[in-house]
């Protein structure tokens, strides 16, 4: 991890923000790796005065909103055939796209925002949002908004622990809970105001 770290810190002090936009892009899209290798390094530097930190943020979620294009019309042209036959590749499979089809088929927007703080999850919600034909400008804002909670979080973290691994670990671990928590707490009143608007 380490050395994914040190090569993620030279990657974007080489290419400035423009590497955190692109690495950003290939995680939010099909890329399997975690952001927080990206936005938590992007988040050091700027507290070592090499980038600006709300640059950072405004890159990362532009990246995860490039991503997360990438995924959506994927889908919205190619259907779910072209992404199962190739997806296999990147770990995606019937059953795991059956969950997430069904997930955004109930849920919507809103899927689209929450699953955006979930490690794992983010990357792929993207795609039933584009077999849907979800109207871009909403699935924008709603991807967008959640990509902006996330990565200020990551940058936030890396901006005030630095390198300190065991110190990040534990935050992350301890921020993920809550987000799980709240996530959880929002989607049981989300319920409750369709079931009361219906």
């Amino acid at each position: 991890m380490q050395e994914l770290i040190d090569f993620i810190l030279h990657t974007a002090s080489e290419l400035g923000y423009l590497g955190i936009v692109l690495l950003m892009t290939l995680e939010s899209c099909f890329i399997p790796f975690p952001s927080e290798v990206v936005m938590i390094p992007a988040g050091y530097l700027a507290h070592k005065g090499e980038f600006n930190i709300y640059a950072c943020i405004a890159c990362g979620v532009l990246g995860s909103i490039l991503g997360a294009l990438i995924n959506y019309y994927l889908c919205f042209f190619f259907g779910r055939a072209f992404v199962l036959k190739w997806g296999r590749y990147i770990g995606i499979n019937e059953v795991k796209f059956a969950k997430f089809e069904a997930f955004f088929n109930k849920h919507g927007e809103f899927s689209t925002f929450v699953c955006r703080l979930i490690p794992g999850i983010r990357q792929y919600i993207s795609m039933p949002a584009g077999l849907a034909k979800m109207n871009l400008k909403r699935f924008i804002f709603f991807t967008g908004l959640g990509s902006f909670l996330w990565v200020s979080i990551l940058v936030l973290l890396g901006y005030f622990l630095g390198q300190n691994e065991e110190l990040i670990a534990e935050y992350l671990h301890q921020i993920l809970i809550i987000i799980f928590i709240l996530i959880a707490i929002a989607s049981v009143l989300y319920i409750y105001i369709r079931k009361k608007a219906k």
